[in-house]
């Protein structure tokens, strides 16, 4: 897999809580944050005090191998208690898609949270120019990351919107 193929991860949990009640923790960027394996810190930036479709938020990330960096992101779908999405970084060229999709079964709700990476430039980019023969080594070791990320987040919204 190359990056150019902009490759997706998700993971679907069920979740013992109505819709409504796990859309409050999706669209919570802090929430997000908190559960995050690299996300540090979120704060909504132009005025903006929460979830809506242009609004704009910033990030401080880290990761063992490309340290701290701070990312913009803009929410491009927000669809309460359906679906929840940003784009990080040009609005033309995202350097990663992250999106929930909430779906109303008999025992609560089916989240599905996925990542996207690409289409556009990212500190991943810069390690493949660096080590072009390594590429789908690189992409895959990031999906793999990705998966975690946000098995990891969608199992913190399952136990806080259970408890």
């Amino acid at each position: 897999m190359k990056h150019a193929d902009c490759p997706v991860v998700d993971v679907t949990v069920e979740v013992a809580a109505a819709p409504e009640r796990v859309w409050e923790l999706v669209s919570d960027i802090a929430v997000i944050a908190r559960l995050s394996r690299e996300t540090k810190s979120v704060e909504w930036v132009d005025g903006a005090a929460g979830p809506a479709v242009g609004h704009r938020f910033r990030g401080v990330n880290e990761h063992e191998a490309a340290g701290q960096w701070t990312t913009e992101s803009t929410v491009v779908v927000c669809d309460a208690p359906r679906a929840f999405q940003w784009d990080v970084g040009a609005a033309q060229a995202p350097a990663a898609s992250w999106g929930y999709e909430l779906q109303a079964v008999p025992a609560g709700t089916r989240l599905r949270g996925w990542g996207r990476l690409g289409p556009g430039p990212s500190n991943l980019t810069k390690v493949i120019e660096k080590f072009p023969e390594k590429e789908e080594r690189i992409v895959a070791r990031r999906l793999e990351e990705f998966q975690a990320g946000v098995a990891k987040t969608l199992a913190g919204i399952k136990t806080l919107a259970e408890t």
